[in-house]
């Protein structure tokens, strides 16, 4: 397992993807989006993909449930549909002792896996990196990215997909008005 903090503009999107609602078509073709989390085995499997679970660990329903309730706090504390204080109420922290003699904010969840995500997710807030951590503005995707633009104001998971996709639409509309 990795114990500590892991790098969060690579994880947390990737934990925040784990369930997929993107409904657009492109193409032709209608994006059907699923739950990459649907079972103890499918969370067991993910978490071992980002180095999460120790070896031998057996994951039941409980920690099935407590995955997607912190992946959907993170999720609508991002989207702004809750205050970030409402969504991780229950998630307490407090500091405690690292291996060097300092101190770090610490979850004590019960579950090391679900703790080093927490704890990832507060060490970035604290560097100031949570705002590059973004859902896509597109209201029939939500896909979480790195916005990894210069300003920090990026908007579209894909800006050849998403962005395109709205500024098409926003270019039809006014044509639509003015005609």
């Amino acid at each position: 397992m990795y114990s500590g903090v892991v790098d969060a503009l690579d994880v947390i999107p990737e934990f925040l993807n784990t369930v997929d609602q993107r409904s657009f078509s492109r193409h032709g073709r209608t994006h059907v989006g699923d739950e990459r989390l649907a079972s103890p085995g499918d969370l067991a499997d993910w978490l071992a993909e980002y180095d999460l679970l120790v070896a031998g660990d057996e994951l039941g329903t409980e920690d099935l449930a407590a995955a997607i309730a912190l992946r959907t706090a993170l999720r609508q504390s991002l989207s702004g549909e809750v205050d970030a204080t409402t969504a991780f109420a229950a998630y307490p922290l407090q500091l405690a002792h690292d291996d060097s003699g300092g101190l770090r904010i610490a979850a004590r969840s019960g579950r090391p896996w679900l703790d080093t995500i927490l704890e990832t997710v507060v060490v970035t807030v604290g560097r100031g990196d949570w705002s590059r951590v973004k859902l896509c503005a597109a209201p029939d995707c939500r896909w979480a990215f790195h916005d990894t633009s210069r300003s920090g104001r990026g908007r579209w998971c894909d800006m050849n997909v998403c962005g395109n996709r709205h500024k098409t639409r926003v270019y039809r509309e006014r044509r639509q008005q003015a005609g």
